[in-house]
């Protein structure tokens, strides 16, 4: 599960940004780090699976002040759906004629003529 997590820290100087960045950046899970807000005095972090308590008291422990202001689940977008498999093409089917056969059949002559030769 992706989080987003947001973090206020006193940061007075360019220095004080560059160690709370390392910090967070350094932190299991962490996936990216930023600046945010409009005086750039807090961290967005996202990453999966980050302990944000721990995380907090690093960066108390470097900087002094730092509190969580907020923790939520980013999701992501959904992939999208599908369309209906397309159609297979229309079936062609060819028709044979059988072969054709000429018939005979063989009649025996009820009265045999007699012999001339004899």
């Amino acid at each position: 599960m992706k989080q987003k997590i947001v973090i206020k820290v006193s940061m007075h100087c360019s220095k004080c940004r560059t160690v709370a960045l390392q910090v967070a950046a350094v932190a299991y899970g962490v996936n990216s780090v930023a600046l945010h807000g409009p005086e750039k005095d807090k961290l967005m972090i996202l990453g999966e699976g980050v302990d944000v308590a721990c995380l907090t008291e690093a960066l108390r422990k470097k900087l002094c002040h730092a509190t969580i202001e907020i923790v939520e689940e980013v999701k992501e977008p959904s992939p999208p759906k599908p369309s209906a498999p397309p159609t297979p093409p229309p079936q062609i089917i060819y028709c044979q004629q059988p072969p054709q056969f000429e018939c005979y059949r063989v009649v025996a002559d009820p009265s045999p003529a007699p012999c001339t030769i004899m």
